[in-house]
Protein backbone atom coordinates (compact mmCIF):
# COMPACT_ATOMS: atom_id res chain seq x y z
CA UNK A 1 0.00 0.00 0.00
CA UNK A 2 1.22 3.50 -0.82
CA UNK A 3 2.20 5.37 2.32
CA UNK A 4 4.53 8.17 1.19
CA UNK A 5 4.04 9.91 -2.15
CA UNK A 6 6.50 12.39 -3.60
CA UNK A 7 5.25 15.30 -5.68
CA UNK A 8 7.55 17.39 -7.84
CA UNK A 9 6.05 20.86 -7.55
CA UNK A 10 6.81 24.02 -9.53
CA UNK A 11 3.63 26.05 -9.15
CA UNK A 12 2.27 25.08 -12.56
CA UNK A 13 -1.29 23.88 -13.14
CA UNK A 14 0.08 20.40 -13.82
CA UNK A 15 1.93 20.29 -10.50
CA UNK A 16 -1.16 21.54 -8.65
CA UNK A 17 -3.16 18.70 -10.21
CA UNK A 18 -0.46 16.24 -9.15
CA UNK A 19 -0.53 17.62 -5.61
CA UNK A 20 -4.33 17.30 -5.42
CA UNK A 21 -4.10 13.70 -6.61
CA UNK A 22 -1.37 12.82 -4.08
CA UNK A 23 -3.28 14.37 -1.17
CA UNK A 24 -6.48 12.50 -2.04
CA UNK A 25 -4.48 9.28 -2.29
CA UNK A 26 -2.83 9.97 1.09
CA UNK A 27 -6.22 10.59 2.66
CA UNK A 28 -7.50 7.26 1.32
CA UNK A 29 -4.46 5.26 2.44
CA UNK A 30 -3.55 7.05 5.66
CA UNK A 31 -0.32 8.17 4.03
CA UNK A 32 1.67 11.37 3.65
CA UNK A 33 2.83 13.59 0.80
CA UNK A 34 6.35 14.95 0.34
CA UNK A 35 6.38 18.05 -1.86
CA UNK A 36 9.71 18.99 -3.40
CA UNK A 37 10.32 22.26 -5.22
CA UNK A 38 13.52 21.99 -7.26
CA UNK A 39 15.26 25.17 -8.31
CA UNK A 40 17.24 24.25 -11.40
CA UNK A 41 20.74 25.67 -11.28
CA UNK A 42 22.07 27.13 -14.50
CA UNK A 43 25.57 27.94 -15.69
CA UNK A 44 27.85 28.25 -12.69
CA UNK A 45 25.10 29.55 -10.45
CA UNK A 46 25.41 26.87 -7.75
CA UNK A 47 27.07 29.15 -5.18
CA UNK A 48 24.55 31.93 -5.73
CA UNK A 49 21.72 29.44 -5.58
CA UNK A 50 22.97 27.93 -2.31
CA UNK A 51 23.26 31.39 -0.80
CA UNK A 52 19.77 32.32 -1.98
CA UNK A 53 18.31 29.08 -0.61
CA UNK A 54 19.94 29.62 2.79
CA UNK A 55 18.69 33.19 2.98
CA UNK A 56 15.09 32.67 1.88
CA UNK A 57 14.43 28.94 2.24
CA UNK A 58 12.37 29.11 5.43
CA UNK A 59 10.23 31.99 4.16
CA UNK A 60 9.71 30.32 0.78
CA UNK A 61 8.76 27.04 2.48
CA UNK A 62 6.10 28.88 4.48
CA UNK A 63 4.83 30.57 1.31
CA UNK A 64 4.76 27.22 -0.47
CA UNK A 65 2.78 25.60 2.36
CA UNK A 66 0.28 28.48 2.20
CA UNK A 67 -0.03 28.01 -1.58
CA UNK A 68 -0.55 24.27 -1.18
CA UNK A 69 -3.20 24.66 1.50
CA UNK A 70 -5.00 27.14 -0.73
CA UNK A 71 -4.91 24.51 -3.49
CA UNK A 72 -6.11 21.75 -1.14
CA UNK A 73 -7.58 23.03 2.13
CA UNK A 74 -6.79 21.03 5.29
CA UNK A 75 -3.78 19.34 3.69
CA UNK A 76 -1.03 20.87 5.86
CA UNK A 77 -1.03 17.99 8.35
CA UNK A 78 -0.31 15.50 5.52
CA UNK A 79 2.51 17.42 3.84
CA UNK A 80 6.28 17.56 4.20
CA UNK A 81 8.03 20.25 2.16
CA UNK A 82 11.55 20.57 0.83
CA UNK A 83 13.04 23.28 -1.34
CA UNK A 84 16.29 22.34 -2.99
CA UNK A 85 18.33 22.89 -6.12
CA UNK A 86 19.71 20.67 -8.86
CA UNK A 87 18.43 18.72 -11.80
CA UNK A 88 14.72 18.04 -11.16
CA UNK A 89 14.74 14.41 -12.29
CA UNK A 90 17.88 13.56 -10.31
CA UNK A 91 16.62 15.32 -7.19
CA UNK A 92 13.24 13.61 -7.30
CA UNK A 93 14.80 10.19 -7.76
CA UNK A 94 17.27 10.75 -4.91
CA UNK A 95 14.35 11.61 -2.62
CA UNK A 96 12.98 8.08 -2.98
CA UNK A 97 15.84 6.42 -1.10
CA UNK A 98 16.63 9.33 1.21
CA UNK A 99 13.09 9.60 2.58
CA UNK A 100 11.50 6.20 2.08
CA UNK A 101 9.18 7.37 -0.69
CA UNK A 102 7.15 4.54 -2.22
CA UNK A 103 5.31 6.45 -4.97
CA UNK A 104 6.06 9.44 -7.21
CA UNK A 105 3.39 11.77 -8.63
CA UNK A 106 4.30 14.22 -11.38
CA UNK A 107 2.19 16.63 -13.39
CA UNK A 108 2.56 16.40 -17.14
CA UNK A 109 2.94 19.57 -19.18
CA UNK A 110 2.48 19.42 -22.92
CA UNK A 111 5.46 20.72 -24.83
CA UNK A 112 6.36 20.47 -28.44
CA UNK A 113 8.96 18.02 -29.71
CA UNK A 114 11.63 20.73 -29.97
CA UNK A 115 11.14 21.88 -26.37
CA UNK A 116 11.29 18.27 -25.13
CA UNK A 117 14.48 17.72 -27.11
CA UNK A 118 16.12 20.92 -25.86
CA UNK A 119 14.90 20.89 -22.26
CA UNK A 120 14.15 17.23 -21.67
CA UNK A 121 11.14 15.89 -19.88
CA UNK A 122 11.22 15.52 -16.11
CA UNK A 123 8.29 13.11 -16.19
CA UNK A 124 9.91 10.98 -18.90
CA UNK A 125 13.24 10.96 -17.06
CA UNK A 126 11.67 9.94 -13.76
CA UNK A 127 9.41 7.37 -15.38
CA UNK A 128 12.36 5.73 -17.13
CA UNK A 129 14.60 5.59 -14.05
CA UNK A 130 12.33 5.18 -11.02
CA UNK A 131 12.19 1.92 -9.09
CA UNK A 132 8.90 2.80 -7.38
CA UNK A 133 5.48 3.33 -9.01
CA UNK A 134 5.09 6.62 -10.86
CA UNK A 135 1.79 8.35 -11.60
CA UNK A 136 1.78 11.06 -14.23
CA UNK A 137 -1.23 13.34 -13.85
CA UNK A 138 -2.54 15.14 -16.91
Amino acid sequence: MIKYSLVGYDGSDASRRAFRFAVELARCTGGRVRVVWVLQVSEGGADACALMMADSGTQRAQELLAELTTTVPDSAELVDIELTHGSPGDVLLSQVDEHGVDHIVIGHTERGALARWLLGSVSGNVLARAHVPVTIVR
